[in-house]
C-alpha cells in the first residue's frame, strides 16, 4: 500500500491568517502531500497571561472556518490541550505509532529552523519527520542553507526548503491592528474575519467603530 505523506502545521493560530494557508498550500503542491494537518496548540504553562487573546476553543473554530473549503486541509486536535504544552517529539511519536504507514513533513518558518537546537529532543524529531522550512524576508538563502546543513550534520535531519512568496504577516501584527481598529481585510479569510467581529476578539475597550 502506498505510504501517506502528511504535512503538519502547528501553532497557536491566534488568529490563523492567509500566510498560514498559503504556506500549507505551497507545501502540499511542492512535496506532493496527501493532506496538511493544521494543529492548534493548547495554552502552555509558560504563557498563562493571555489577556486579550482568543481561547483555545475560539482558535480551533477559526482554524476550522479557515480550512473548511479545502479538501486537502484537516484540523487536528493532537496538541489542543487546555492543561499545558505538548512537545513536538511526543506528538510525532504518538502519530507514528497510530499511523506507521505515514511519512510526516513538519512545516516551519525560518525562525523555528534557527531555534530548532533548543527544542526538546531535536534529534528524535528529526528521526520522526522531514523538516520543511519556509524562508522569511529577513533571512537570506545563504543563512538558511548554512543552518540546514548544520542541522543535517548534527541531527541527521532531512531538511527541505519551501518555496513560498514572502509575506510579512504575523498573528501578533493582526491582533495589534484589530485592537487599534485598523482594517485587516484580505489578511484573514472572510469567514474568520466575520467570526472575530461577532465575538469581539482582540478589541480594546473604547477602540471605536470596527474597521474591516
Amino acid at each position: 500500500m502506498k505510504r501517506q505523506k502528511i504535512g503538519i502545521m502547528g501553532g497557536t493560530f491566534d488568529p490563523i491568517h492567509v500566510g498560514h494557508l498559503i504556506l500549507g498550500e505551497s507545501a502540499l503542491g511542492q512535496f506532493g502531500l496527501d493532506e496538511v494537518w493544521f494543529m492548534p496548540s493548547g495554552n502552555p504553562p509558560h504563557k498563562r497571561d493571555r489577556e486579550g487573546r482568543a481561547t483555545l476553543g475560539e482558535r480551533i473554530e477559526m482554524v476550522r472556518l479557515a480550512i473548511c473549503d479545502n479538501p486537502h486541509f484537516s484540523l487536528s486536535l493532537a496538541e489542543a490541550r487546555e492543561d499545558g504544552y505538548t512537545y513536538t517529539r511526543e506528538t510525532l511519536e504518538r502519530l507514528t505509532e497510530e499511523h506507521p504507514d505515514t511519512d510526516y513533513y513538519f512545516i516551519m518558518g525560518a525562525d523555528s529552523l534557527f531555534s530548532f537546537p533548543n527544542w526538546k529532543d531535536p534529534e528524535r524529531i528529526a528521526a520522526l519527520a522531514n523538516i520543511v522550512a519556509a524562508a522569511r524576508y529577513h533571512v537570506s538563502d545563504e543563512k538558511m542553507d548554512a543552518m540546514a546543513a548544520q542541522l543535517e550534520e548534527q541531527y541527521h535531519a532531512r531538511i527541505y526548503k519551501l518555496s513560498v512568496p514572502n509575506m510579512d504577516i504575523s498573528s501578533q501584527m493582526l491582533r495589534e491592528w484589530i485592537a487599534q481598529g485598523r482594517s485587516v481585510r484580505y489578511y484573514l479569510p472572510e469567514n474568520v474575519l466575520c467570526y472575530i467581529q461577532e465575538k469581539g476578539l482582540y478589541r480594546q475597550e473604547g477602540a471605536g467603530q470596527w474597521n474591516r
